[in-house]
């Protein structure tokens, strides 16, 4: 199966009064961490948006495992859990900097069109890059 790694530094903006990262940043570690991924594959979510299709999460899976601190260095592995032509499941695993896991989620994304709002098929291009990832 294929999968990306994504390091980061935890900044300051990103932690609550506690000095752990809030709750709510772990979705946008998510996003970093899909975002990269399908650039690694020689896609975007820019290439995607200019060609009309937008790609709304509709369901978001989040478990907090450890707490994450400031100046922690952290690692996110993304990995494609599905993929049919109307919707993209990646799941996530992010880990510190001594290698213990902290968090494990998944997010599902659907294809709209970006005038009409409504679904729609992924980009024949892009359902193959996905595809040719999930046979390898």
């Amino acid at each position: 199966m294929y999968e990306h790694v994504t390091n980061l530094r935890v900044r300051y903006v990103e932690v609550d009064s506690m000095g752990y990262v809030y709750h709510g940043n772990y979705a946008s570690y998510y996003e970093v961490g899909r975002t990269e991924l399908m650039r690694n594959l020689g896609s975007s979510y820019k290439k995607l948006e200019d060609e009309g299709v937008l790609m709304p999460v509709i369901h978001l899976e989040c478990y907090y495992i450890r707490p994450a601190r400031y100046d922690d260095e952290i690692r996110i592995v993304t990995r494609i859990q599905k993929f049919t032509h109307t919707q993209i499941t990646f799941s996530y695993r992010i880990y510190n900097q001594d290698n213990q896991l902290i968090n494990e989620g998944s997010t599902t994304l659907v294809f709209v069109n970006s005038q009409t709002m409504k679904p729609r098929r992924s980009p024949k291009w892009f359902a193959e890059i996905i595809e040719k990832t999930l046979t390898n």
